[in-house]
């Protein structure tokens, strides 16, 4: 691992430390003192594999570690030995996703299946806002011949409706600017437009909705066709569920 790559875990390793550690800095002296940092986030999820924030840490180190196939391999042993375990499922479907943008094409459609799987799982076991809204979303970057944004406004509806029940987070807002672009993906531009401004009422400075609804024709397309390019890499960081207020 980079010395960069290094400095990420040690980071998310003092995150962590409220995970179980008795003491902050008996967290941090343990990661720093390790020659292989992966492995110690390995065992902490081994430990509690439901761990949602633990799961995501894990991840954002793989990703500066470059360490995909072994986030793969070891999420499909821990939904082997955890079946039951919902958020294990979601991480899992977010590693499949961390690895798209560094996949050829053939291979990019394998993962954003695979990952389809595991959130489907994650839904079915625990149908959570942000397995709804992960599932909806991931449903979006499916080109429309696969019938599948339908699929995705449908869960986005759901997530909605959960938020709504809910206080007001910031993380929110991503529903409203996924629901929108499944509509406009569907040709459904009026309700596109609507949903867009029912979500720039409740989040003034969101930046991505003024961006849809300043946009118009084809300076729209090109704004959700980079959004869904699937060589963009997908920001699947959890930290705003923890976060947010």
């Amino acid at each position: 691992m980079t010395r960069p790559g290094r400095a990420i875990v040690l980071a998310c390793a003092m995150m962590m430390a409220g995970h179980g550690a008795r003491r902050p800095s008996d967290a941090i002296r343990l990661y720093a003192a390790s020659a292989d940092p992966l492995a110690d986030f390995e065992r902490a999820l081994t430990a509690r594999p439901d761990d949602l924030r633990a799961g995501n840490d894990y991840r954002m180190a793989v990703i500066q570690g470059h360490q995909y196939d072994r986030a793969i391999a070891f999420f499909q042993d821990l939904v082997t030995a955890h079946p039951s375990a919902a958020n294990a499922h979601l991480n899992f479907g977010f590693a499949y996703v961390d690895k798209i943008p560094v996949a050829g094409a053939i291979t990019q459609v394998i993962l954003a299946n695979n990952a389809l799987g595991e959130f489907t799982t994650a839904v079915t076991l625990q149908p959570s806002w942000i397995a709804y809204y992960t599932r909806g979303n991931s449903y979006l970057f499916w080109p429309k011949i696969f019938n599948r944004t339908r699929l995705g406004i449908d869960d986005l509806k759901e997530a909605l409706k959960i938020q709504k029940a809910d206080r007001k987070r910031a993380h929110h807002v991503r529903v409203y600017v996924a629901l929108g672009d499944g509509y406009w993906k569907m040709d459904q531009t009026a309700d596109a437009i609507d949903t867009w401004r029912a979500g720039l009422a409740e989040f003034p400075d969101a930046a991505a909705l003024k961006a849809r609804l300043d946009a118009h024709g084809s300076q729209l397309k090109a704004i959700l066709d980079d959004a869904y390019d699937p060589a963009n890499r997908v920001d699947t960081n959890l930290q705003a569920l923890w976060t947010d207020h």
